[in-house]
């Protein structure tokens, strides 16, 4: 048994300090970039597919992010149409990093059953 079932179970008293988990990795800026692009899509994307390559210039560093994000059902086409519009000109809050350049690539499009599937690409630039 990997835990003694008693101790995961615990209840813990009102004035005890909470529980840090040591050893957990931090995410990383891409996991960070996909949660912000879940929340620009008012959490009715399914992501299916990222791909984060190394990018460089002489003066910058940083990573490009292929995102494909499919929208299915009305409600969430909706919300696509939204993300589109409003992803070129959004600001995103991920620390250490700076959105250079976010674009929508590719869209599919259907009307019956609704269905919209979506390519976007970010570029990640460290910050400092």
């Amino acid at each position: 048994m990997l835990f003694d079932a008693a101790i995961a179970c615990r209840t813990f008293a009102a004035n005890e300090p909470p529980i840090e988990f040591k050893g957990r990795t931090p995410r990383s800026p891409g996991e960070k970039l996909l949660d912000a692009l879940r929340d620009l899509a008012s959490g009715k994307a399914e992501i299916r597919a990222h791909v984060e390559k190394a990018w460089a210039s002489i003066t910058f560093a940083g990573t490009k992010h292929t995102i494909d994000l499919v929208f299915e059902g009305a409600e969430a086409v909706e919300a696509g149409e939204c993300f589109i519009a409003f992803l070129p000109t959004h600001e995103f809050a991920i620390p250490g990093q700076l959105v250079a350049d976010a674009a929508v690539t590719e869209v599919e499009h259907r009307a019956a059953p609704p269905f919209m599937a979506v390519r976007c690409e970010i570029l990640l630039l460290e910050e400092g």
